[in-house]
């Protein structure tokens, strides 16, 4: 018997014998239910001989049976009734702890708890409890049975993906039903923020309102979503709305998991800590590389993967071309911690940075993970791997703390039956097609192929999406094959970047010829590429379904 932890007053467990109370006790628990009905199983001891069992433990039994299959909301109120009034803490079971764990679900749904937090620790103590993903999310009301409504394609996401997506496929296809899921009002061009921690772009340039880009003839959806139900074709949204989808397109983006690193939240934006990975906080990081003449100015970078990978280092090199621009470099002491090994993924690009590295004088630290900050006292613990794999904290003091935190799958596609064990959606890496779903297809930031989570990656992989919905459509099969492609503009200094272009297993795949840009070797014409044609390209190409120099490979 190994009670499964659920909050710190409530834990579960299968089963439990006679001869476990004393052991129960030991535990630390003052109270047992038991949510199984007398007679329900030939193993089972009676309600009567365990009450007789805990009495002579010290233990409080009380009786809340619910019959499998079929709780009601009695039920839910009568095992709330009984952890309320119980002493101490609590052990409940049933035959395998599941139906103890969706009592306690439901009502932490009816508290106002968010439904993939609920899953989450579920899954955590060994419960799958998507199955009463609906029942949680009802709150008070009840669950529907069937769709509020149905579209032929439903989109998660208003992002790059998403959006690009839609568009691309009302190009093929105008009389498509499409509907896109996204709460958010304000959609960013997020590889603009490097540019505005430099002082290039101003944040309003990377902006823009969600309404005036969701594609014509495309219904907007402005609810989040809490569960899937690929079983049932159904994602279930804030309220228990349930909407039923013929094909599903996944394409949410990742979690920026800000808390995973302590102390960060409280200081960010003040006391020289900042990150070009929030949109208010990018202003802040051109204020403090200004404003600072002598010290440290430390970046770090986190454990893979992480949305745009170069972009922890894009934020150093730009701020150390204006620290030696205004002719403070030497005062000030650069590092780039980095929990990888590698300064960059791609060796091919690694010379050129390296000539930067050298140039201005930064301190590279590899194997180092950002594990805690101070602002107030302006010190940072880092998590030191060595070579034999031990691992020690390193306390640093800053001026200017670049931090990059950690980075997953939202929780509500984490905690899904449509994600493989690393939480990011289980697809296919060339069709980007579900592996167990069939009508499910995932692109961008949440999707689990191997490629590099940036925005050049969804403007390859949103007309292969869209063509191989269509051939599915027409009933033929998925021709349309993505290769991997990534785009990284390292900006090595202002006015220039080396231009990362890759795919799968690191495959150079360059989109010109050496001679207009070479990408291994920093170029002004990859800087005029980044700062003057990729803003238009994304807002008036890629997300209008128009695709340039991204036409799907359909060769095999």
């Amino acid at each position: 018997m190994v009670p499964k932890k659920l909050t710190d007053r409530l834990s579960v467990s299968p089963q439990i014998a006679l001869t476990d109370m004393k052991q129960i006790k030991s535990l630390g628990f003052g109270t047992i239910i038991s949510n199984r009905p007398d007679g329900e199983g030939s193993d089972q001891p009676t309600f009567a001989e365990i009450q007789d069992a805990a009495k002579k433990a010290g233990l409080k039994a009380v009786h809340v049976p619910v019959t499998a299959g079929a709780l009601t909301d009695d039920d839910v109120a009568a095992m709330q009734s009984a952890v309320t009034e119980a002493d101490g803490r609590v052990l409940a079971f049933c035959r395998t702890g599941t139906r103890s764990a969706t009592l306690w679900a439901i009502n932490e749904g009816r508290d106002g708890t968010a439904v993939p937090t609920i899953l989450q620790i579920g899954k955590q103590a060994g419960y799958d409890l998507s199955g009463a993903a609906r029942r949680i999310a009802a709150g008070n009301g009840s669950a529907s049975d069937t769709p509020d409504v149905t579209h032929d394609i439903l989109i998660i996401g208003a992002g790059a993906a998403g959006i690009a997506t839609a568009a691309s496929l009302k190009a093929r296809r105008a009389d498509l039903d499409i509907a896109i899921i996204d709460p958010s009002e304000a959609h960013y061009y997020q590889p603009g923020w490097t540019l505005v921690g430099a002082g290039v772009f101003t944040p309003e340039q990377t902006a823009r309102a969600t309404a005036h880009l969701i594609p014509k003839g495309v219904e907007w959806i402005k609810a989040a979503v809490v569960a899937f139900e690929p079983e049932k074709n159904c994602v279930i949204v804030e309220g228990c709305r349930v909407i039923g989808y013929k094909r599903l397109i996944v394409a949410p983006g990742l979690k920026l998991d800000w808390h995973g690193v302590e102390g960060l939240t409280e200081t960010l934006g003040r006391n020289g800590v900042t990150s070009n990975y929030r949109y208010d906080l990018a202003p802040y990081t051109w204020k403090l590389v200004q404003g600072l003449n002598s010290g440290r100015a430390v970046f770090s970078q986190p454990p893979m993967p992480i949305k745009c990978a170069g972009a922890p280092q894009k934020a150093m090199y730009l701020s150390a071309d204006h620290w030696q621009r205004t002719g403070v470099l030497d005062k000030i002491d650069i590092e780039f911690r980095n929990a990888g090994a590698v300064l960059f993924g791609v060796k091919e690009y690694v010379p050129a940075l390296m000539k930067y590295v050298e140039r201005y004088g930064i301190d590279l630290k590899f194997n180092e993970t950002l594990k805690s900050v101070d602002g107030a006292a302006k010190t940072a613990v880092f998590a030191v791997k060595d070579a034999d794999g031990n691992v020690r904290d390193e306390t640093v003091e800053f001026d200017m703390l670049h931090a990059v935190p950690p980075q997953t799958a939202p929780d509500f596609i984490r905690v899904s039956p449509i994600a493989n064990e690393a939480g990011w959606v289980d697809v296919d890496q060339a069709t980007l097609r579900h592996l167990k779903f069939d009508n499910i297809w995932a692109l961008g930031d949440a999707c689990g192929a191997p490629n590099a989570k940036t925005a050049a990656a969804a403007r390859k992989q949103a007309p292969v999406v869209a063509h191989n919905i269509v051939a599915d459509i027409d009933g033929g099969s998925a021709v349309a094959h993505y290769d991997g492609y990534g785009s990284c503009p390292l900006t090595v200094e202002r006015g220039k970047i080396v231009l990362a272009e890759f795919g799968y297993g690191g495959k150079l795949l360059p989109s010109f010829p050496k001679w207009v840009i070479d990408g291994t070797k920093p170029s002004r014409a990859a800087w005029f590429l980044k700062e003057k044609m990729l803003p238009p390209i994304y807002w008036k190409a890629m997300l209008k379904g128009r695709e340039y120099m991204a036409h799907p490979d359909t060769t095999g």
